[in-house]
């Protein structure tokens, strides 16, 4: 059995998760990582995603993030999402519409920066999508 940790995932709206897991999956910007106790320490942004919790019981609770960041320490792990939701409640007309609102950004930037950023924010929505 892996040594547990303590893991917070926090929204603007409320405090998800704060208890002692054995590891989280996180859709760091340069990819997906996983924590474990005794982590060196990181901080990375979040893209947006699927963290998947697993908590000592064995049991897993996967919640949807639209960015943030993550602050990594060996004794913990805690995640300051712009956005997060259990999965299991994912509103699918929400996420239809965010991706439609990307579209719509992609459509209007106005510079090639602006559109750029709105094209990777686009794909990792639909990256999401279909990961739901």
């Amino acid at each position: 059995m892996a040594e547990a940790f303590q893991f917070e995932l926090v929204s603007p709206e409320r405090l998800l998760v704060s208890e002692k897991v054995e590891s989280v999956v996180i859709p760091g910007a340069e990819g997906e990582m996983t924590v474990l106790a005794n982590h060196a320490p990181v901080m990375t942004t979040i893209k947006p995603g699927v963290v998947t919790v697993n908590k000592s019981a064995g049991e897993t609770e996967r919640y949807c993030v639209f960015g943030g960041f993550a602050d990594i320490l060996p004794e913990g792990c805690t995640l300051l999402a712009e956005s997060a939701v259990a999965v299991e409640s994912i509103d699918r007309e929400d996420l239809a519409k965010r991706i439609q609102d990307a579209r719509e950004d992609v459509a209007d930037a106005k510079d090639e920066q602006t559109r750029a950023r709105a094209e990777q924010y686009l794909s990792h929505l639909t990256t999401l999508e279909a990961a739901i």
